[in-house]
């Protein structure tokens, strides 16, 4: 088996090296290559594009066309993976993404080849759990705010949430949109702090952990004096309508994906007090964010840290590794499998 493995600043070329090496058998080969620039600044634009669909002048790894003919195996993060490399990939058996989305992957492509592809969108999901939690008490404990007026030279009495009294956890209701691999860990990790949790999803029957209950999403937002987002969606969750079913006084939390917020109504509803605070991660922006959000006491504000850990990015080599091999060697089904219903037809 040959195995071709694409990093990026991210998951580098010795975290792939690390995480696939071990598993190969007596025969079997690799090769590393690197896409991208080695700065995080430059490969910002570069992510933006990927992530767009935009992979149209995309420079792509020298040499990769050549290594992929006689492939059998492909384990990669952000490098695009179109249709004139997949045509040249006549051996490659599957595609093993690294992270969550799919956009860098031509997927209807490797389906007309009969190439698997697989994704692991839990590979950042413990990342974003403990990352989200760790918003929802700053804002609500306003740790950072705190924090930024000592070093100022203020000790600071008044605070945005001072006047609706200052809840700890165990007070609250905590609705958690969206109930993949981030929501449950999200879920697990708050069922410790006491609080009431309520889940969305409408792809969900039934809700197994007894530390939660499924509701209809307007229900959720009723009722929740904390949202959190952790849905997949083509486009906006909350709008104003969202907004104004939420509970008065209520916190908005989005480590997710920025176009799950319509910007404006979540300015609107800052505006008019039905939201006492935020925490937002993402925007769709970056690296610049509309001036509003610096402009309210009340919004704590990172830049796109949730997934960014050590673990998420090592890890994720050896798990493709590990599913792809369970699964060729008929010991488990291949999760994540993105095109099992097109392969099966």
């Amino acid at each position: 088996m040959k195995v071709v493995c694409i990093g990026d600043i991210f998951i580098t070329d010795e975290m792939m090296e690390n995480g696939v090496r071990p598993f190969l058998g007596e025969g079997d080969t690799m090769e590393v290559l690197f896409f991208g620039t080695r700065d995080k600044v430059g490969m910002r634009d570069i992510i933006k594009d990927v992530e767009a669909g935009r992979h149209d002048g995309i420079v792509l790894p020298e040499g990769l066309y050549e290594t992929i003919v006689d492939a059998d195996l492909l384990v990669v993060h952000l490098c695009p993976i179109k249709r004139d490399l997949i045509e040249k990939a006549t051996k490659l058996k599957a595609i093993m993404s690294c992270r969550g989305g799919l956009e860098n992957i031509d997927v209807q492509a490797a389906t007309d080849h009969k190439i698997i592809v697989s994704n692991n969108p839990a590979h950042n999901a413990n990342a974003v759990a403990e990352f989200a939690i760790g918003v929802i008490l700053s804002e609500t404990r306003n740790i950072s705010r705190s924090n930024y007026a000592l070093r100022h030279g203020e000790w600071r009495n008044v605070y945005p949430n001072t006047a609706t009294d200052i809840k700890e956890m165990t007070d609250m209701t905590v609705g958690i949109v969206g109930y993949g691999s981030i929501g449950r860990l999200v879920a697990h990790k708050l069922s410790v702090f006491g609080c009431k949790i309520l889940v969305a999803d409408p792809f969900l029957k039934e809700c197994k952990e007894e530390y939660a209950t499924l509701v209809p999403m307007d229900e959720l937002l009723a009722k929740s004096d904390i949202v959190t987002l952790h849905a997949r969606s083509n486009g906006a969750i909350m709008t104003d309508r969202e907004f104004g079913l939420m509970k008065e006084h209520s916190y908005l939390i989005n480590t997710g994906r920025s176009y799950l917020v319509d910007v404006d109504a979540f300015r609107r509803a800052m505006d008019s007090g039905k939201l006492l605070g935020a925490a937002i991660d993402v925007f769709e922006t970056e690296p610049d964010i509309p001036e509003f959000y610096r402009q309210y006491d009340n919004i704590t504000i990172t830049n796109h840290l949730g997934g960014v850990t050590i673990n998420s990015f090592r890890d994720a080599p050896i798990f493709s590794m590990k599913n792809y091999l369970a699964f060729a060697r008929g010991e488990a089904e291949l999760a994540f499998w993105a095109n099992k219903k097109q392969l099966a037809q």
